[in-house]
């Protein structure tokens, strides 16, 4: 009788030596035209462990034989981690033979999804933002912002300047000293500023990752052709731009299909509150990332059009991500 192998643990040291920005977006645009489809997502289970924390189960498998895994994302948030020097989230993936339910591997998700969030952003501006964008503006310092800034570079080489805002000024100087030092930046120029709303004028790409209960981005700060990254925001009280920023915008969603069935609509607070005081209709949402990925949507149209990109996370994109970093694993250990 068979014996199955042990489950591995994949630790965060491990990850990053197993996967990066351009490679991950690469994989993520050739496998989810083709997989997507394939991959089932219940509705995500989300539950508040405290008025400041929560706690998520998202569970993903696929019926492709091409994608033969089943997979989960256990998450907490702790929104008040930060004055603890502490990430706010914190995440374990564990995957699964969807053919036999063997466990497979468990891995430290936390960086993970920092991963898997910043390219799905920078594949989404690969086709919403204007490819001669030279300024970055970065709202937010969080763990996820240099994440976002090293994504977004990948797929716009012609930025030549991030500037950083957040509310903290000094944790935005702290994280520019750091990109500086860490260097692999040739010819981009890192800056923090203390006004938001100079930083978002500056932006051809403004990126948000905050957890903001107010709007942050103005619709009357977007320069003509600027590209708004909405990352932060996941419950209904949560708000990174104004109803002019949606207004203006052409509005795009990471995952169209997951959002209709399983609350997106209802979890993205830019775009409820948008809703329900008809800024926009549902039907306006132009279209999600398989679709620009296969060309069914057009992106980016003229010069000057404004374009909205926001995600809420998908478990497609988690599992596909944690096949690459298992495949990845196993290759390399095969070789040695």
């Amino acid at each position: 009788m068979a014996t199955a192998a042990p489950p591995v643990f994949i630790s965060t040291t491990a990850l990053h030596s197993l996967i990066t920005h351009k490679s991950l977006i690469r994989h993520l645009q050739s496998t989810l035209p083709p997989l997507s489809a394939a991959v089932q997502s219940p509705l995500r289970h989300a539950h508040q462990t405290s008025p400041s924390s929560s706690f998520l189960l998202m569970p993903s498998w696929s019926t492709s034989p091409l994608l033969p895994y089943i997979g989960a994302k256990l998450v907490t948030h702790h929104s008040n981690n930060s004055t603890l020097n502490l990430p706010g989230v914190h995440a374990v993936y564990v995957l699964f033979n969807s053919l036999t339910g063997q466990p497979l591997a468990a891995m430290d998700a936390t960086e993970l999804t920092l991963y898997r969030t910043a390219c799905v952003s920078a594949l989404a501006s690969l086709y919403l933002s204007r490819e001669e964008a030279v300024t970055l503006a970065m709202i937010g310092a969080g763990a996820l912002a240099s994440h976002l800034i090293k994504a977004h570079l990948t797929v716009r080489p012609s930025v030549k300047t991030v500037v950083l805002w957040n509310r903290t000024l000094s944790k935005a100087r702290s994280l520019v000293d750091r990109l500086t030092e860490e260097g692999g930046f040739e010819g981009v120029q890192f800056e923090s500023h203390g006004c938001l709303e100079e930083v978002v004028r500056k932006g051809d790409i403004i990126s948000c990752a905050t957890n903001s209960e107010v709007a942050l981005v103005k619709g009357m700060d977007l320069k003509e052709g600027a590209h708004l990254d909405l990352v932060g925001s996941f419950t209904p009280s949560m708000r990174e731009c104004d109803d002019d920023a949606v207004r203006q915008g052409r509005v795009f969603v990471d995952s169209a299909a997951a959002w209709w069935r399983r609350g997106g609509m209802v979890e993205a607070g830019e775009l409820v509150g948008a809703f329900e005081r008809g800024v926009i209709r549902k039907d306006e949402i132009v279209g999600d990332l398989v679709e620009l990925i296969k060309g069914e949507k057009v992106g980016r149209r003229t010069w000057d059009e404004i374009t909205v990109f926001k995600s809420v996370g998908s478990a497609v994109v988690d599992l596909l991500s944690a096949q690459m970093v298992y495949e990845n694993y196993v290759d390399n250990e095969a070789k040695q």
